[in-house]
């Protein structure tokens, strides 16, 4: 596919290269390349959108395909090749609107024009089997294993297959598992101070996006059709922010007032602190904290689209203590730093990069952040500890040695949330989301109020 001399195809093998290579995770890559080549058509970067994201969810399943079909196996292959491969079976196996044959030859000739000239031949072969067989392809069945089996049918790591296993049933685990895979529309939250969700709605509609209403939360919305945010003019004038409804949920939990001080930890890209600013009218303090400048001038860009006056950036290290705000504040979000377990299906790669030694550096650093935050809640403030994960080792256990540690005592959630999220577990102050279980993405979040009159 040639747009005014861009080969879109193999803007997505430089991407899928970027992935392997240097760790950019997918969905930055994606849009750095996009934002570079802003002047493709809508169909085009739809194309190279789908085709890397696709290509990375699929990639254990693509390989085990691949695999049956080449001597030489996928991970033995030039970093070149095996992205080449990938792609190409992804189109096949998932793009129907794409010829076979067109795969194959500009498969054929990416691999040429790389300077791999030589291993056309068997790019060729490889990918023309499996265009012949792709309708009788063979998978591992339950009764080969269950991790084995859900593996491959959902092209996740065997290590996170066991360990979701070991945590949730088997019918949940295969509901999350099918839902990383499943395509979703994007979610935004309507500002509601000095904004309406009709005039939202309305701007949105006249721009041929199409809006359909997002459950849990009565500011939620789910929006398609469009073709870049900022070309949406509700975006540019910060009438509505893109964020998960399961983020939204922290705000509600919260509860912050007019008036009120916050501190927000790990703020970026800022959604959690404009929702807090937006509830509390424009009134109050929020300081919207993050690590590096990066993620700070991502928090700046939004406060400065919102028009919220009361939201501050500022970097700062979490696991850092800071006098200044002890006892200071009226609420603290404490949305740590984890291993995102939850969000694998807006964030393909991270499945890839799990490990137990991630993971216990992960609770180490959030125990850390946890600790600060303890010490910035006043006596009767709101503390709402929260992450993206489905991990219980950084959830529920966390929850556990934090309120063993520190004088906090759970507040329940049943007020702020809709019934159908309620359980015994909310009224006990804290909620776990599963996705494909609930309808949002996989997302953990605990309320605990500090004690009155405590001696230290």
């Amino acid at each position: 596919m040639m747009t005014d001399g861009v080969n879109t195809r193999e803007l997505a093998l430089n991407i899928l290269l970027q992935i392997e290579k240097e760790e950019v995770p997918c969905h930055v890559a994606v849009r750095q390349t996009l934002e570079k080549y802003q002047f493709l058509p809508k169909q085009d970067r739809a194309f190279i959108t789908r085709l890397c994201d696709g290509s990375v969810e699929y990639q254990i399943q693509n390989d085990y395909v691949i695999n049956q079909y080449s001597k030489t196996k996928i991970h033995k292959c030039k970093p070149v090749i095996r992205a080449l491969l990938r792609m190409s079976v992804y189109q096949i196996r998932f793009m129907d609107s794409v010829p076979d044959s067109a795969v194959v030859n500009e498969a054929v000739k990416l691999a040429a024009r790389r300077g791999f000239f030589p291993l056309k031949g068997f790019v060729n072969g490889v990918l023309r089997s499996i265009v012949r067989e792709k309708d009788h392809l063979t998978f591992p069945g339950r009764e080969e294993g269950l991790t084995r089996y859900l593996s491959v049918r959902y092209s996740m790591p065997e290590f996170l297959v066991e360990e979701f296993l070991e945590q949730y049933s088997e019918e949940e685990t295969e509901k999350m598992l099918a839902s990383f895979l499943e395509t979703h529309p994007t979610t935004i939250r309507i500002n509601r101070f000095r904004n309406t969700e009709e005039e939202t709605l309305r701007s949105l509609e006249k721009q041929g996006v199409t809006v359909e209403k997002a459950p849990y939360v009565k500011e939620a919305w789910y929006i398609r059709g469009y073709d870049h945010l900022n070309r949406l003019s509700a975006f540019l004038q910060g009438r509505f922010q893109v964020q998960d409804v399961s983020s939204m949920l922290v705000a509600h939990a919260a509860d912050p007032h007019p008036g009120d001080t916050v501190l927000d930890l790990c703020a970026a890209p800022g959604g959690k602190s404009l929702h807090m600013a937006d509830r509390m009218l424009g009134c109050g303090f929020v300081q919207a904290r993050d690590l590096t400048p990066y993620k700070v001038d991502l928090i700046r860009e939004n406060v400065e689209r919102s028009g919220l006056t009361n939201v501050v950036p500022e970097q700062w290290d979490a696991t850092v203590p800071d006098e200044g705000w002890r006892k200071k504040a009226d609420v603290v979000l404490a949305d740590v730093p984890c291993s995102g377990y939850g969000v694998i299906g807006k964030k393909p790669d991270i499945r890839y990069h799990a490990s137990k030694n991630r993971e216990t550096e992960l609770i180490h650093l959030q125990k850390k952040i946890l600790e600060n935050a303890a010490e910035y809640v006043k006596e009767g403030g709101i503390l709402v500890f929260s992450t993206c994960t489905v991990n219980k080792k950084e959830n529920e256990e966390n929850l556990w040695w934090f309120l063993e540690e520190f004088p906090f005592e759970p507040v329940s959630l049943d007020d702020c949330l809709p019934e159908e999220l309620r359980s015994e577990e909310t009224a006990k102050g804290y909620l776990q989301l599963l996705p494909g279980v609930h309808k949002c993405d996989g997302f953990f979040l605990a309320k605990l109020r500090r004690k009155e009159d405590t001696d230290e």
